[in-house]
């Protein structure tokens, strides 16, 4: 019998070279820790783009992707599609390793294009299409981008020739060639299809079906740059072991409840690691049929969508969830009758399952969970879901953690956190008591980056040398291990009294006040002001005046301040007229206002 330490090397040098774990070790914490827990689970890691492969495979005649209101491919029609890609990423030049990025709305070619890049062995890097043109052009330039895949309205905004180093841009809805500055890669589009039919003379089967496996679990998959609220985001450089893990995390909260031929619809950004891992891949690699709104995801399109589609499933950020509750569902709660029913112990339970119910249906009436993440959700609405007992779970993440950190199934999940440290990974408060004094939040495991592309002082800045991921988020833990976040570190006001103020707790506060849409806390000569945007739809439906919506800030101010600390409590409410500038995933750019 080997002993454990022979057994270990000898998986390790199953996917990885001797002289590569031992660079590894040398040069990178995280990797060091990884590298122990590799101990344990090496050979159980498989090769993330095999799982593509293997979907592919099994699902060939089923539903895959569908623009909504717009065309299906199928299993098969993607294999199709990843071929001719693969072929004309050969031919024009392309190589293993090579970066290709992706900037366009989600939609079924968006997803071929980001799987082709993958199993070809390139390295994605998806820019979110609501980025200005000044930002792609940085992106694609900083990550050495030798092709471009480029969304219609995207290309009509971005300037090639800010784009030196790119070699082509591809048009997302048809893979037309948008630019061309090589020979090799105009040939290669221009006989695509007679390439194809060169390779395969009879038909493409599932049997040709066959893609790069990646080196090692270190390799990496993308790079996948933050929204961010300040300047140029970073280049988060995410490795297979990381998109594996997200996997197999996904497996084991979803996949019990999911299942082959299962609809879903798909509304957060395809760029972003949240909505690229749980709203795509996962779903992908099972077999599912998944729908993109490929249009504004406004409340009224999204419940349409749900309603038509009845997904089994549904992730989203805060803001959907709130606005189809907030304009859909409370307003019903609000006359006299339901008022009085609800302070009916007796009736109050069946008044709640009702109410559950018209919930649940709102949603599409078929689904066992909605996750929600991206961003804190208002204490008001979640009150009333947990209330009412509807199936809601809130979970925490990170780009830099592919992205997740922290779940809990709605059956466990405790109100008012955003559940515990998910599967693979291991999450700390940097708290002298984490059950009662906010800390950082600290986290590490399969699912940490590799780093941040030609930063290292920002990755040494990140990742410490145990290998923990410093979030900039503050939180605390209570003993089941459950993480309730305070806010971001950066945020944290001090008062004049030397008081840590977090302000999305007031505005969480503030926001279900009466005509408030959403709310941004700051300080101005050591006072805290609330800048509010109003909802102004329902003012003018009361014919609110101006000096109305004041006298109500007023009030709101008043009662607001009448349940905060001395220190905390705001000294103006300034009305907004504009709605608040916002990342990707809904975050308020809090540093416009501050």
């Amino acid at each position: 019998m080997k002993n454990s330490a022979q057994k270990f090397w000898d998986c390790a040098n199953k996917i990885l070279p001797l002289h590569r774990i031992l660079k590894i070790v040398q040069t990178d914490p995280t990797r060091t820790h990884i590298k122990k827990k590799y101990k344990k689970n090496m050979e159980q890691i498989p090769s993330f783009n095999a799982l593509i492969e293997q979907s592919i495979i099994k699902n060939w005649d089923l539903d895959a992707l569908t623009d909504y209101k717009g065309t299906t491919l199928q299993y098969h029609d993607v294999a199709r599609k990843i071929e001719k890609l693969h072929i004309m990423f050969e031919n024009g030049g392309v190589k293993r390793g090579d970066k290709i990025a992706l900037c366009g709305r989600n939609s079924a070619n968006w997803a071929v294009a980001f799987f082709a890049t993958l199993t070809y062995g390139a390295v994605a890097v998806p820019i979110l299409h609501e980025f200005t043109a000044d930002q792609v052009h940085n992106i694609v330039n900083h990550s050495d981008a030798k092709i471009l895949f480029a969304g219609d309205i995207v290309a009509k905004s971005i300037d090639p020739t800010q784009m030196p180093k790119l070699e082509g841009i591809i048009n997302i809805p048809d893979y037309s060639l948008l630019l061309s500055r090589t020979e090799q890669l105009t040939y290669a589009r221009e006989h695509l299809n007679e390439m194809f039919g060169r390779k395969y003379p009879k038909y493409f089967r599932k049997e040709h079906v066959s893609y790069y496996k990646e080196q090692s679990p270190d390799e990496m998959a993308l790079i996948n740059y933050t929204s961010g609220t300040t300047g140029f985001s970073k280049g988060v450089m995410i490795p297979y072991r990381a998109m594996w893990s997200n996997w197999d995390f996904a497996g084991e909260a979803m996949g019990k409840n999911i299942k082959q031929g299962d609809n879903y619809i798909s509304i957060l950004p395809l760029a972003h690691m949240y909505g690229m891992a749980f709203e795509l891949i996962y779903e992908f690699s099972i077999g599912m049929h998944i729908y993109f709104l490929n249009r504004v995801p406004s409340p009224a399109i999204i419940a349409q969508a749900f309603a038509e589609v009845k997904p089994s499933i549904i992730i989203a950020v805060p803001l959907i969830i709130e606005k189809i509750i907030k304009k859909r569902v409370l307003p019903k709660l609000e006359n006299n009758t339901m008022k009085l029913l609800l302070k009916m112990p007796v009736i109050n339970k069946k008044v709640n399952e009702r109410i559950c119910e018209q919930v649940v249906n709102a949603f599409g009436g078929n689904f066992y969970e909605i996750i929600v993440g991206g961003a804190g959700i208002n204490q008001e609405v979640e009150a009333f879901l947990k209330r009412i007992e509807f199936p809601y779970t809130v979970g925490y993440g990170a780009t830099e953690c592919a992205p997740i950190i922290c779940y809990a199934g709605w059956e466990t999940f405790k109100q008012g956190s955003c559940g515990r440290a998910a599967k693979n990974m291991e999450v700390r408060i940097d708290s002298p008591d984490p059950a009662n004094i906010p800390g950082e939040i600290l986290t590490r495991g399969l699912n940490v980056m590799l780093g941040y592309y030609k930063n290292e002082e920002a990755t040494r800045n990140t990742i410490d040398k145990d290998g923990w991921y410093h979030t900039g988020d503050l939180g605390l833990m209570d003993r089941e291990g459950n993480v309730f976040i305070k806010g971001r570190s950066k945020n944290m006001l001090l008062s004049s009294n030397g008081q840590n103020i977090y302000p999305e707790e007031i505005e969480d506060k503030l926001n279900s006040m009466p005509m408030v849409s959403e709310s941004v806390v700051v300080q101005r000569e050591a006072k805290l002001v609330g800048l509010v945007y109003p909802d102004f739809d329902e003012a003018k439906a009361m014919g609110f005046t101006r000096e109305d919506l004041n006298n109500i800030m007023e009030q709101n101010r008043q009662e607001l301040n009448a349940i905060l600390p001395a220190y905390s409590k705001l000294s103006a409410i300034q009305i907004h007229d504009e709605e608040f500038s916002k990342t990707p995933k809904k975050s308020i750019k809090r540093y416009l206002y501050t």
